[in-house]
């Protein structure tokens, strides 16, 4: 048997007046999806557990089968993990974005999707400008970076793992004073991000994208995680492919190969196609592969409609279309096809609501009527529930 998981990033929202009360998915042709639901079993899965914050890290954890209550640790340290750094029990590790600031508020969270190229200069002229033998920065892609604050004492770990520090695509346009890091310990944050924002204000001789970057923006701090095997947890060899770290450190973290493809940019412009075509190549030696597309999320947090409905367009033929023509050579198999989390156009952010999910196995046919379409509305009709999402993939293995 042969698995393939199928995540759009942000794909499910609310309903939107400039669609008629319709959201992006409803609205969205998006013929593959609704063939495996005709065929296949429909349900909805909560992926964000109570009193955790909805996102790509906790999510996709849980569309893996890891319950994230037990097992998250923090969203830079599975960055690190996948940009092969070498952290220990005492670091801490954070993601660092580049961002537009302007007239004291923040009006880009990735300073125009920055070039990685410019990108990797500026932190690395950031590392030797503000690094030391505790602090340093790590280049990334585009505007995703980390910075690892090491050899901390119990009491300086405990508080800047428990300082509160804000998404900077969550807080567009809000005043900084407003959305800075909060809590014990964060003057040696504050005083880093200032200190960002002298020096890239003034560096000199570029422009890339419609923002400059000027300054850092810390957040999503964590440490060391520590995790069993996907293949010692559920007995399958599996590969990652997507071209977002978190998800890449993710896998790295559970034993997946991650596997790299030319063209995925974690954005608008990314390789549909060749995502797939890896994704089917990848089970000549594995079981399981789990393919992520983080399209859909970008044009929510850009309250883009249009290239949110072209985005969910784009997976379904370019993606699940050839995936389901690609896997029947390999005889039995299933796909699990979902969205990760929401992200309305609405709120330009995630929410934790419950998103669709379909199954589909060999032709199993066991829908029913009202379960015609992949969407929100039609899941929300369904009788199958999983309130704690780690347990959808147990469901999906054993259907």
């Amino acid at each position: 048997m042969k698995y393939m998981v199928i995540v759009g990033d942000g794909m499910a929202d609310y309903p939107i007046t400039e669609l008629n009360g319709l959201t992006p998915l409803e609205v969205a042709r998006k013929p593959n999806f609704d063939f495996l639901v005709r065929n296949g079993i429909l349900g909805l899965v909560k992926t964000t557990p109570e009193r955790m914050t909805p996102g790509t890290d906790v999510a996709n954890l849980s569309i893996l089968g890891y319950n994230p209550s037990k097992f998250y640790s923090g969203r830079g340290p599975l960055e690190a993990i996948n940009f092969g750094i070498n952290i220990s029990k005492e670091d801490i590790v954070f993601r660092c974005n580049l961002v537009t600031v302007q007239d004291e508020r923040l009006i880009d969270y990735s300073a125009g999707h920055i070039d990685t190229e410019i990108a990797s200069l500026l932190i690395k002229e950031l590392n030797q400008k503000l690094g030391n033998r505790f602090v340093k920065f790590y280049p990334g892609v585009s505007y995703r970076h980390l910075m690892v604050i090491r050899h901390q004492s119990p009491v300086s770990r405990r508080r800047l793992l428990n300082v509160k520090c804000l998404p900077p695509h969550d807080v567009m346009n809000r005043p900084l004073k407003e959305i800075l890091p909060m809590g014990r310990g964060t003057e040696v944050l504050h005083q880093l991000m200032a200190d960002s924002q002298k020096f890239l204000e003034n560096y000199p001789g570029w422009k890339i994208g419609k923002h400059k970057a000027n300054m850092i923006w810390l957040w999503g701090q964590g440490k060391k995680p520590g995790m069993p095997s996907f293949l010692k947890r559920y007995g399958l060899k599996g590969a990652v492919i997507s071209a977002v770290d978190i998800i890449k450190g993710i896998g790295r973290a559970i034993g997946l190969d991650v596997i790299d493809v030319p063209g995925a940019t974690g954005y608008y412009d990314t390789n549909y196609e060749g995502k797939a075509r890896y994704a089917l190549n990848a089970l000549k030696k594995n079981d399981f592969v789990f393919i992520h597309i983080e399209a859909p999320d970008e044009a929510g947090h850009n309250a883009d409609i249009k290239e949110k409905i072209r985005a969910i367009e784009n997976i379904d033929k370019k993606v699940l279309g050839k995936v389901i023509t690609g896997m029947k050579k390999y005889g039995d198999y299933k796909i699990l096809a979902l969205t990760d989390h929401p992200t309305p156009i609405s709120l330009r952010t995630h929410t934790a609501d419950p998103v669709p999910f379909v199954i589909y196995k060999n032709k199993i046919g066991t829908a029913t009527i009202f379960q015609f379409h992949f969407d929100e509305r039609s899941a929300k009709k369904s009788k199958l529930f999983f309130k704690q999402g780690h347990e959808l993939i147990k469901f999906f293995l054993s259907t």
